[in-house]
């Protein structure tokens, strides 16, 4: 009986061919840009403590009320498949005391795991790439943070885009802000969509977050936090553009930037491709999360930092042209040639050059007609002829040129 294929669950994506490639690209920069500024590599669980995420994300964002694959170990422990990364990093330096050793910080790349509705860049198992300092809390900093993510899409290339950036206030402006905003939010409560409408009784400021495009429009209406900020953050603010145009990144002030999490503190910035449209067109976000380390139980921790949705950027790139595939087939006539290919291929490779054998012993047309199949530039033919000679035919597949070399010669050959 034939039994039924299993699939890949829904959100979710198999990566391979060129755009694992892409990948590597994608995070090869990363890494050398990230370590140009300082940044050293952390890993962190897969799956936290459910309260990290309640605690530090907010209860009330759609992150933890909506999305989050949440579930009872068996020890009865409520653990959760982490949703973004900063919250762990931010427990990872509390635990393990690294606020002791500074400077702090650190760059990430792995997967995050929402409940979301799957659409064009957007899967219920997404990557992302981030930094994050914690304990320098200097407007230079933001506007290192923003050059950084700037510097990093620059060298994909990435070249068509806008900073949007915005501040968000603290937790002493804030509240007055939030009541005015509720305020003037009722004035317009039958013209917003439901979920709106549960946002002006439990987290206003997310309101700003709904993507329905009636509520964006109308949100437009509403105050601009900017106009409310306390002395501290507007001056704060000023820094960070200040320091943008000294260093010379362009930017965007978009009022209605707040972010989807509450950590969020002062500072916080988007970058969008200027050839994509709709809800979806960030492509990297972050912003100063100032309260999140004494939020964990941890000692009084500034924080600022961004992650990149790799699945979106690699979108971006999907026409980029990587280097070709250099390895080389061995291609053994017979049994008896077996041996020379395999000695051949552990030179090969020990010169770092990739080389694999025809896994399969057959006629010289099938075995090239397999190779060009499977998109191999190079072969080495080794047959009892060239063995007895101490020889083998190297052959170009894409000029069709083909000729006899010395064995002790191949190597260098190849390096040329």
């Amino acid at each position: 009986m034939k039994r039924e294929r299993i699939q890949r669950p829904k959100g979710t994506k198999d990566i391979f061919g060129k755009e694992v490639e892409i990948w590597e690209y994608i995070e090869r920069r990363a890494r050398e840009i990230f370590k140009l500024y300082g940044y050293k590599e952390i890993r962190t669980p897969i799956f936290e403590a459910t309260e990290l995420f309640e605690r530090g994300v907010g209860e009330e964002t759609d992150v933890v009320k909506k999305e989050m694959y949440t579930f009872l170990d068996r020890g009865g422990r409520s653990v959760t498949l982490r949703p973004e990364n900063t919250a762990p990093v931010v427990r990872a330096v509390i635990e393990n005391r690294l606020y002791e050793k500074p400077p702090l910080r650190f760059f990430y790349i792995g997967p995050m795991f929402r409940y979301d509705r799957p659409q064009k860049g957007r899967y219920r198992q997404f990557h992302q790439i981030g930094v994050e300092i914690l304990g320098e809390d200097e407007p230079s900093t933001d506007a290192e943070v923003i050059e950084t993510a700037y510097r990093f899409l620059l060298s994909l290339p990435i070249k068509d885009f806008k900073i949007l950036i915005n501040s968000i206030g603290c937790r002493n402006c804030r509240p007055n802000y939030l009541s005015i905003l509720k305020m003037e939010a009722e004035k317009i409560r039958d013209r917003l969509c439901e979920d709106c409408n549960e946002k002006i009784e439990r987290n206003i400021l997310r309101i700003f977050d709904c993507k329905n495009k009636r509520c964006i429009e109308e949100s437009k209406s509403l105050p601009k936090i900017n106009d409310y900020l306390c002395n501290e953050c507007k001056s704060h603010f000023e820094e960070v553009l200040r320091t943008l145009e000294i260093i010379e990144i362009p930017y965007e002030i978009e009022g209605r930037l707040v972010r989807g999490l509450d950590y969020y503190t002062k500072t916080t910035f988007e970058i969008v491709p200027l050839s994509a449209e709709g809800s979806q067109s960030s492509i990297l976000g972050g912003g100063r999360y100032d309260n999140l380390s004494e939020d964990l139980g941890g000692p009084p921790l500034s924080g600022i930092g961004f992650a990149l949705g790799v699945e979106r950027t690699a979108s971006l790139l999907k026409d980029l042209s990587l280097p070709e595939d250099e390895t080389i087939m061995i291609i053994p006539l017979s049994k008896d040639d077996r041996r020379e290919a395999f000695s051949l291929a552990k030179e090969l490779r020990g010169n770092r050059i990739p080389a694999i054998l025809d896994p399969k012993i057959r006629n010289i047309k099938t075995s090239l007609s397999w190779a060009n199949k499977a998109g191999i530039k190079k072969v080495i033919i080794i047959g009892e002829r060239e063995r007895e000679r101490g020889t083998v035919i190297f052959k170009d597949m894409v000029s069709g040129e083909q000729r006899e070399i010395k064995r002790e010669e191949i190597l260098n050959c190849l390096q040329r």
